[in-house]
């Protein structure tokens, strides 16, 4: 790990819609030597190697940093270049548990450069004020300062999707992200990874935000997990919601024949029909007969088309007769099926009253599909700014996309907000 620095990141003229690098020079945004998709072989690996995607570290390390709560907000937590996770999948590719199941906006390779630091605390500001429309708007009567909802340290709980909103379309997380993670949380508030991705898909990006403890929501709401860095494997399930697959594979099938079919079943055990093509999947997993993926009871249902156009595959999908489960189509040829009644709302609702608190206090940031019903649960829905328009129509506020760090900004802003208290 590269010893931690003051620097205040990109210079600021350095702002998201400058030119990318000219041919023949280095491009900041370029995967680290070693690290591109065809690196490593299959994606995740086991025993002693560091899981693919993200740059090996101790299983209860987190980013090397100073006290994050002295830092000026902006201002990265860790040397220039140290947050980089490797990418975990080429940005064509799509839709996979291990590149991305969430539904949002069209691979993009990330060609333009993060905001400058004063463009940035620009956006924080105005993320500060979408703050406080939203809790005006939702006022009955004067509150005191101690009844604010969004206060980190009186059970504020911020859910954060995993692809296209901390982790880049080339498989990074900024260095404003990881700092801003670690800022809010030194104030109290409760950060959730809620993500379509299986556990073991999703470890190797909270580990490198450096959430070794907490919670985390993994395969679109059907598992709860706790990490503790004492555990034998670093988290413990406390919640599992599972389901008979056996119509939603006949059904999807019966639609897509030439689809391919996988289950992720409550041991995090990923089986398929047949292999996906290279490198969308992190998860080792068996390829097994229709009949065998049929026999149990799983914690979701995965088919993919790959070559078919999207529309056509949504068209086909919506008709298929897929009732009393939870779906989200990705963007390109992928489907998730989650249990009935359980997304990742659902499971956010759940952990909350675990933790005594409840949607009020609560924020939630995401792009896709699977994201929806946890921006409308949530006290204040973020959605980021390459989210579908109909996606940012159900959110309270929407801020900049992943490459402007606009995740970062919506916590960067409730820190802000306790500052100037």
């Amino acid at each position: 790990m590269v010893p931690p620095t003051l620097s205040p990141g990109p210079d600021a003229g350095d702002v998201a819609d400058a030119p990318g690098p000219t041919a023949g020079s280095p491009d900041p945004s370029s995967p680290a030597p070693g690290a591109g998709p065809d690196s490593g072989g299959p994606r995740g690996g086991s025993g002693a190697e560091a899981p693919a995607g993200v740059r090996p570290h101790a299983p209860d390390e987190g980013p090397t940093a100073p006290d994050p709560a002295a830092l000026p907000v902006g201002v990265p937590a860790t040397a220039p270049g140290s947050g980089a996770v490797a990418p975990v999948v080429a940005p064509e590719t799509g839709g996979a548990p291990g590149s991305r199941p969430e539904g949002g906006s069209p691979a993009r390779p990330s060609p333009l450069r993060p905001l400058g630091h004063e463009a940035y605390h620009a956006v924080v500001q105005d993320r500060m004020a979408d703050l406080e429309a939203v809790l005006a708007s939702r006022a009955t009567a004067p509150a005191p300062p101690s009844a604010d909802p969004l206060a980190p340290d009186e059970g504020l709980l911020v859910a954060l999707d995993v692809d296209g909103t901390i982790l880049s379309m080339d498989g990074r997380v900024s260095e404003r992200v990881m700092a801003s993670v670690a800022r809010l949380r030194s104030y109290g508030a409760q950060i959730v990874i809620a993500t379509g991705r299986s556990v073991e898909a999703a470890l190797p990006v909270a580990r490198h935000v450096g959430l070794t403890t907490g919670w985390m929501v993994c395969a679109n709401g059907a598992l709860t997990l706790r990490l503790d860095p004492e555990a034998p494997r670093g988290y413990e399930v406390v919640t599992v919601r599972t389901f008979d697959p056996a119509h939603a594979i006949d059904a999807l099938l019966g639609a897509v024949p030439d689809g391919i079919v996988a289950v992720e079943r409550a041991d995090g055990a990923f089986c398929v029909s047949s292999p996906f093509p290279p490198g969308e999947l992190i998860e080792d997993y068996r390829v097994v007969p229709v009949e065998e993926l049929r026999s149990q009871e799983v914690t979701r249902v995965v088919l993919r088309a790959p070559g078919m156009p999207l529309d056509r595959f949504t068209a086909l999908v919506r008709e298929c007769g897929l009732h009393s489960v939870e779906y989200a189509i990705g963007w390109t040829a992928w489907l998730d099926v989650a249990p009935p009644g359980v997304t990742k709302a659902s499971a956010l609702d759940d952990l909350a009253v675990r933790l005594g608190t409840g949607p009020q206090r609560a924020i939630a940031v995401g792009d896709g599909s699977n994201d929806t019903e946890m921006l409308v649960w949530a006290g204040v829905g973020v959605a980021m700014g390459s989210a579908p328009q109909w996606v940012r129509d159900l959110a309270d506020v929407t801020t900049e996309p992943v490459w402007r760090d606009g995740a970062a900004a919506v916590l960067d802003a409730v820190v802000e907000r306790v500052r100037k208290q």
